[in-house]
């Protein structure tokens, strides 16, 4: 089994993209906007099980074996005529692991505990993060990462540029406190 994880590593499956596209990150978040606004409104569940793969699949591997992943990576971004900037992976890799924790706490509460509505406001607030995201281009868990890695939860090493998120110069090329 080790062998075959090693393989699967040098082959490049497992991985997460550094940097990442902030474009198609904005784009799979408006992907799960989507889905769990319809899990929600129209009342259909089984919709949770697509969303938790997907960011299971965005965790361990990227876009790679994620279908939304693929359509925005592949199919939405090159198409827009936006400029695209980049950002570290590792910020987004944490966001993906917390879509992760809140997706499958509302298939565990929904199915396992038969808690719908609790579930629905597990999803509410995934809705809510997704939607920073997808409309503003606010990453909560990108915010969170340097805090993370000040408290010791996080390695510097999993990503030397975001531990002073203040002291880098802005995609205008001003530092973030002078750019308005």
């Amino acid at each position: 089994m080790a062998g075959l994880l090693g393989s699967l590593r040098r082959t490049g499956l497992f991985g997460f993209p550094d940097p990442v596209n902030e474009t198609s990150a904005r784009v799979v978040a408006g992907g799960v906007v989507a889905m769990a606004t319809t899990a929600v409104a129209l009342d259909q569940p089984w919709l949770l099980a697509p969303l938790t793969y997907g960011f299971a699949a965005r965790v361990a591997t990227g876009p790679r074996l994620s279908p939304l992943g693929q359509l925005a990576t592949k199919v939405v971004t090159p198409r827009l005529r936006v400029e695209h900037r980049f950002s570290p992976g590792a910020p987004k890799r944490l966001a993906q692991g917390m879509g992760l924790a809140m997706s499958g706490l509302a298939t565990l509460l929904h199915y396992g505990f038969g808690r719908k509505r609790a579930a629905y406001r597990v999803l509410a607030m995934l809705i809510a993060a997704a939607g920073l995201e997808c409309f503003f281009g606010v990453c909560l868990a990108c915010r969170m990462f340097p805090v993370l890695v000040r408290a010791g939860l996080v390695p510097e090493s999993a990503c030397p540029d975001c531990v002073d998120i203040w002291s880098r110069p802005a995609a205008d090329g001003r530092t973030p406190t002078t750019a308005a």
